[in-house]
């Protein structure tokens, strides 16, 4: 080997790792960044997400309020703010409610449970042992207790681990929307970064993907959470309508369960329940009531799902549900976000394909 390739090795290798050390050392800072960050990132996360979804009417709140951005932005932050607060201040009062009621009835002695209808013990199938259950909590509710230990064991913790992730998640949704303000009150600056960044990953196609996910969260926020608690307004009325016991926590269930798109199954015992102790009249009326609220996504979701986005509904949908499934209730967003991205690159990379172009573009 001669002495002037030796030097270019040499030369090439003197620049290979300076390049390893420079990605080392940008690697390591990004990673510290994001250790620091760690602990805001599902309250910022959720800022951005309230944000975009709510940027549309922002903006013509702006507009009524003559381009006063920062008014517009603070009014936006007090009704989420109201919204929050107002469900979960009316929740604890109905818990705290329900304890106070089981106190008293157990130092007067009475019984927390009425005895079932003689009617329930005729159902088929579930009839007799659920007629036998309630009898026995109705007459002896220690006894009861004692009978189902072991599976109330296993229920107890995940209820109270349930319990204070509900409270985590208000709190966080509390500074989520603090966030939201800040981010709406500088919207325009907020916009030019995103654009940018996505410039920076995509090239020329930046603003479409910018638009695409700005689209895919307002999808999703309307489509899925939207149609999800306008359920469960309707249950709640429902609900209230017929008396039911711990209706706060009806609803609360309720809610959860439609983001889960199986809100119809908690409507079930709650049928159930108000046919055992309610008369025939209003039992039916309310199980009508149940089934329009139970079908009631399926008129509402391909309305508000996929209005305005340029990918299938479906891409959406499987999106939302399986990053759900993975993520928790953020991957709602974060799902149909990847999932949607994903199938616009997919077409845009069949359509550089050889031959395909005309084909995709037709399509």
């Amino acid at each position: 080997m001669t002495l002037p390739e030796m030097t270019h090795d040499k030369d090439y290798l003197k620049q290979a790792l300076e390049v390893t050390i420079n990605i080392g050392l940008v690697v390591l800072l990004a990673v510290t960044c994001f250790l620091i960050l760690r602990p805001f990132v599902p309250m910022i996360s959720w800022g951005i997400i309230i944000a975009v979804a709510t940027y549309p009417g922002f903006l013509r709140l702006q507009q009524l309020l003559r381009g006063h951005g920062t008014a517009a932005a603070a009014l936006c932050t007090i009704i989420f703010l109201a919204i929050l607060i107002v469900p979960a201040v009316l929740l604890t009062d109905s818990l705290l409610q329900g304890i106070q009621t089981i106190g008293a009835r157990m130092k007067e002695g009475g019984t927390l449970i009425p005895p079932p209808p003689q009617t329930v013990a005729s159902w088929p199938l579930v009839g007799p042992s659920l007629s036998g259950i309630w009898a026995l909590a109705s007459t002896d509710l220690s006894q009861a207790v004692r009978k189902f230990a072991p599976e109330l064991k296993s229920v107890v913790p995940g209820l109270i681990s349930a319990s204070a992730g509900l409270g985590l998640t208000i709190l966080q949704l509390f500074l989520s929307i603090l966030v939201s303000g800040a981010l709406l009150t500088k919207a325009e600056a907020a916009a030019r970064v995103t654009r940018a960044l996505s410039t920076r990953l995509f090239r020329e196609k930046g603003e479409e993907y910018q638009q695409l996910i700005g689209q895919t969260i307002r999808s999703v926020t309307f489509g899925i959470l939207g149609v999800a608690l306008m359920q469960s307004l309707f249950a709640a009325i429902g609900f209230l309508a017929v008396g039911m016991p711990a209706v706060g926590f009806w609803i609360l269930t309720f809610l959860f369960a439609a983001v889960l798109q199986a809100g119809g199954i908690v409507l079930i015992p709650a049928v159930i329940y108000v046919f055992a102790i309610a008369s025939t009249t209003k039992a039916v009326v309310f199980l009508v009531w149940c089934i329009i609220v139970g079908l009631m996504d399926n008129v509402l979701k391909p309305i508000l799902l996929g209005r305005g986005i340029a990918v299938p509904i479906a891409v959406v949908f499987l999106g939302a549900i399986g990053g759900f499934m993975g993520m928790g209730i953020i991957g709602l967003f974060i799902g149909a976000i990847v999932l949607s991205v994903g199938y616009k690159l997919f077409l845009a990379w069949l359509g550089e394909a050889p031959g395909s172009g005309r084909a995709i573009s037709q399509s």
